[in-house]
């Protein structure tokens, strides 16, 4: 993950999460995003922004990864009859 700021539509979804949900984010942060909290270069708010971020990319990319794995499959499908 490259060294990004937190993007404002992601600080304001972290605001509105709950203290459960907020450490479980922190508890799946990657070590680079770790440090700069320990650094103090960016604040609990910032750096559970920017986790949620790369977490919607992630799902984004497996979608559309599974999307494209189903489709390929579905022209292989036998068929029936």
């Amino acid at each position: 993950m490259k060294s990004k700021t937190a993007n404002e539509e992601y600080i304001e979804k972290a605001k509105l999460l709950t203290e459960d949900e907020a450490e479980r984010l922190q508890s799946r942060m990657i070590d680079k995003l770790h440090r700069r909290l320990e650094d103090k270069k960016l604040n609990t708010i910032e750096a559970i922004a920017i986790q949620l971020e790369f977490e919607d990319e992630q799902l984004n990319e497996w979608r559309e990864r599974v999307v494209e794995v189903r489709e390929k499959f579905k022209d292989k499908k036998p068929k029936e009859g």
